[in-house]
């Protein structure tokens, strides 16, 4: 085994480092990346875009691949991770792996931060705006035993950072159904404000005491069935979740999280574990918070 010290910190580099990928050049071969209009207008309206293809069945592959050494806790690269946890749920029968930090330690999730469709629909849902880089994050149900997600909204994990112009992005490497724990998204919720966060491999029931009387009447969430390689983007304040797997099957994704170049540091302390604090009111940026997509360096607006 590679001693972990040798282990080189893929954060370093603000490129593709494989062939998984390839960047545009020109805004012509930018344009087969763009969202319609009326997927922009139903974000605007709904808080979430579902169902954008974002990887061929090779990118999978390869990425399934990079996802199974990943999750052993003596990967060489193991110290780079934000968090780890091998089952985020107190309940040994309810399993959800969660870590954050994969874009450090191995090429395919480093280079997925530089799909030009990712960062095209990221500009164009943040406003036709540059995109940063905030963090990633993997999701693990396994078949039979596959934990909830509880009920919240990304933001109210963020106040570290303003003003609010987050985005989520969501890509399965499974399948993923109502059976095996697929998102659901409560459309609007992005216009309730911040409601308070929950312990996020929780109850699931444990939302209703954030929510007004109102909202519980209009919380009528829709599930997001998605094939693998498919995409669903998210407003920082939609109420979303996820169930229980308990079929044969896993469900496996990743997500990236990203903000509007200019976001700032609200907090003095370190935002995330192992990453120098940047001081209150700083802008994010630097080694840890790249630039992912400028448009107007392609004119694509």
């Amino acid at each position: 085994m590679i001693h972990p010290a040798t282990a080189q910190d893929l954060a370093d580099i603000h490129h593709l480092i494989s062939d998984l990928f390839r960047w545009p050049q020109t805004a012509e071969e930018w344009e087969p990346y763009k969202l319609t209009e009326e997927q922009l207008q139903f974000f605007q309206e709904n808080g979430y875009l579902a169902n954008v293809k974002m990887l061929d069945e090779d990118q999978i592959e390869v990425l399934k691949n990079e996802l199974s050494s990943l999750m052993e806790p003596e990967h060489p690269g193991h110290h780079y991770f934000y968090e780890f946890h091998s089952n985020e749920s107190s309940d040994p029968n309810q399993v959800l792996f969660h870590a954050l930090g994969a874009w450090r330690i191995s090429p395919g999730f480093h280079d997925v931060l530089w799909n030009p469709a990712f960062v095209m629909a990221a500009s164009q849902l943040l406003g036709n705006r540059a995109v940063r880089f905030w963090h990633d994050q993997l999701f693990c149900k396994p078949a039979q035993h596959g934990g909830v997600v509880a009920w919240h909204q990304d933001y109210s994990y963020w106040t570290r950072t303003t003003p609010m112009a987050h985005l989520t992005c969501w890509t399965g490497l499974d399948d993923a159904d109502q059976q095996n724990g697929c998102l659901y998204y409560v459309p609007g919720s992005h216009r309730w404000g911040l409601l308070d966060k929950p312990e996020l491999a929780g109850d699931m029931n444990g939302i209703n005491r954030y929510l007004t009387e109102t909202q519980k009447a209009q919380f009528k969430p829709v599930p997001i069935e998605l094939k693998k390689g498919y995409s669903a983007f998210h407003h920082p304040l939609t109420l979303h979740g996820s169930y229980e797997n308990r079929t044969s099957r896993p469900r496996r994704a990743f997500v990236l999280n990203a903000f509007a170049d200019g976001v700032q540091s609200n907090s003095n302390d370190i935002l995330l574990e192992g990453v120098p604090a940047i001081p209150k009111d700083h802008p994010m940026e630097g080694k840890f918070f790249p630039l992912l997509f400028n448009p107007q360096t392609y004119q694509t607006t």
